[in-house]
């Protein structure tokens, strides 16, 4: 009899023992409570429970994690519908706060994101939002954490993933593009055009100023135009003048006279 009772009370102690025995994961943290109050945080590693008047109902993640969220047909500043995906990646700083403050807390942090990607949104132009893409994501890290800091999560990053505008939109701005590609290649043919106008209006002066040189541009046309093959061209009087030796020497000695200071 009395070894019965002794390997009930042995049974006993055994199933007290594996009921009080927890073991956490290194990225674990548990919530024990003591007759429903507030005791300590457990883990990581292997702690004790006290039976009956201990419990551990809340293990927390230490984890970072990746929540994504969207806003659908939401109104831009420019009263443009959009839809965008976001990705967040946050972590529990405060197991406490999150096992405590919070019902929920990941359903809390996911709620609070997509809110507060659907005020940026209704506070920014498209174009901005376009743009802009990592200003907004910085800003959004901001607005969220600031919500969710007093839950004991902390907020790592924020992505825009994408921004879905109207087909008809998505027309209309491919349009503007390519008008935009056009008038800046129009205006850099124009400056172009206008450069090779003052070149020529600055070598028409010198020319003018300077028959002999004018002479011998002529005479270097000409020769680039018959060169690659015999043709029958007819000059003017005034260029076989000009195409006299003679000419061209004194033209050459005029210029070494000019550069030689006489």
């Amino acid at each position: 009899m009395q070894q019965i009772w002794l390997t009930v009370i042995l049974g006993i102690a055994a199933i007290l023992a594996a009921w009080s025995l927890k073991v956490a994961r290194e990225w674990d943290r548990v919530v024990v409570l003591r007759l429903g109050k507030f005791r300590r945080m457990a883990g990581p590693g292997l702690f004790f429970i006290i039976p009956i008047i201990d419990e551990a109902p809340i293990w927390i993640d230490m984890r970072i994690r990746t929540t994504f969220f969207a806003a659908e047909k939401t109104l831009t500043k420019d009263n443009v519908p959009v839809n965008v995906d976001a990705v967040m990646f946050w972590v529990v700083d405060d197991p406490m706060k999150a096992a405590l403050e919070v019902e929920e807390y990941q359903k809390a942090v996911f709620w609070a994101a997509q809110t507060t990607l659907r005020d940026m949104i209704g506070k920014t132009e498209l174009y901005a939002m376009l743009a802009g893409r990592e200003h907004i994501d910085e800003e959004l890290k901001v607005m969220i954490d600031a919500r969710t800091h007093s839950w004991g999560v902390s907020v790592r990053s924020v992505e825009i993933r994408d921004v879905m505008i109207p087909d008809e939109l998505q027309d209309a701005m491919s349009r503007e593009a390519q008008a935009e590609r056009e008038r800046r290649a129009r205006v850099i043919l124009g400056t172009a055009e206008l450069e090779i106008a003052d070149k020529f209006a600055q070598a028409a002066t010198r020319y003018h100023n300077n028959p002999e040189a004018f002479s011998l541009r002529a005479m270097n046309i000409l020769y680039e135009g018959i060169k690659e093959k015999a043709s029958l061209v007819i000059v003017p009087s005034n260029m076989v003048h000009s195409l006299n030796p003679g000419s061209i020497l004194g033209y050459v000695s005029k210029m070494e006279d000019k550069e030689n200071g006489d």
